[in-house]
């Protein structure tokens, strides 16, 4: 014999998609709440990035700048011919141009009697273009990329590691990217700008103090909209003006030449 129920227990059709409602309601309020707060992060990371970029390469500049004019006492090996310890070329477009040239030793303990053998050094950093490819236009971006390069002098010419068995030498040395700008202004004992720049030795003595700026761009958009800016450093306004979603910050350090004047 068949049972009669009377009451049944169950969930509704219209319960259902109340349900299903309510729960893409909470996932896109969720979904939303994590990209607001990765975006968030992303911008920290990346303006972090940028920070940490430029301090390393203005610790680097600082570190050659200093020892630009050095020479041992003891060494009378043949000197450059036009020597100029420091030598800044101007570019009006951005990103000026910085040669170093300096002193070194090796200890060579065999054959004996053991001895040392004297070369003089020259660091270039130099901007060019970069070569990334914006995904979006297809073109190459609107920024710089910094290289460095080491050659030395070997009695008539500079050498590249490409003519020389000098393990120190190497030749455009990607050091960074998205580099907006890079300034070099000399500065004489009074701290007053050089102007315009020493192009020999006696010019370059009196530069006791190199102002260094470095303009940094970032990787990817930074603002949620195009944004007009003008970039300024070192007292100077940057003659590109830019509107769009990038993130563009200074720093500017002083470093001193040790090694200038002192003969």
């Amino acid at each position: 014999m068949k049972k009669k129920f009377s009451n049944q227990a169950g969930v509704t059709l219209i319960e259902i998609l109340i349900g299903i409602v309510i729960s893409v309601l909470m996932m896109a309020a969720i979904f939303t709440s994590y990209t607001a707060v990765n975006n968030t992060y992303s911008q920290v990371i990346d303006k972090a990035k940028i920070s940490q970029s430029g301090r390393d390469i203005i610790g680097m500049l600082i570190r050659d700048v200093r020892i630009a004019g050095f020479k041992y006492f003891s060494d009378i090996s043949k000197a450059p011919t036009n020597y100029n310890p420091i030598l800044i070329t101007k570019n009006s477009s951005g990103c000026d141009k910085l040669e170093l040239i300096y002193g070194d030793r090796t200890y060579v303990p065999k054959p004996p009697p053991a001895k040392y053998t004297y070369a003089t050094y020259k660091i270039t950093y130099e901007c060019k273009a970069s070569k990334i490819i914006d995904k979006k236009t297809g073109n190459k971006i609107s920024a710089y990329a910094l290289y460095k390069s080491k050659s030395k002098w070997d009695g008539t010419k500079w050498q590249g590691p490409s003519s020389s068995t000098d393990e120190l030498l190497f030749s455009n040395e990607l050091v960074v990217d998205h580099i907006q700008d890079l300034i070099f202004n000399p500065l004489n004992e009074k701290g007053q700008l050089i102007d315009p720049v020493p192009t020999d030795l006696a010019g370059s003595n009196k530069i006791k103090v190199i102002d260094i700026a470095i303009i940094m761009r970032s990787q990817g958009e930074f603002f949620k909209k195009n944004k007009p800016k003008q970039v300024y450093s070192l007292g100077n306004k940057s003659t590109v003006n830019f509107n769009d979603k990038f993130l563009r910050e200074s720093i500017l350090v002083s470093a001193h030449t040790r090694n200038m004047g002192l003969e």
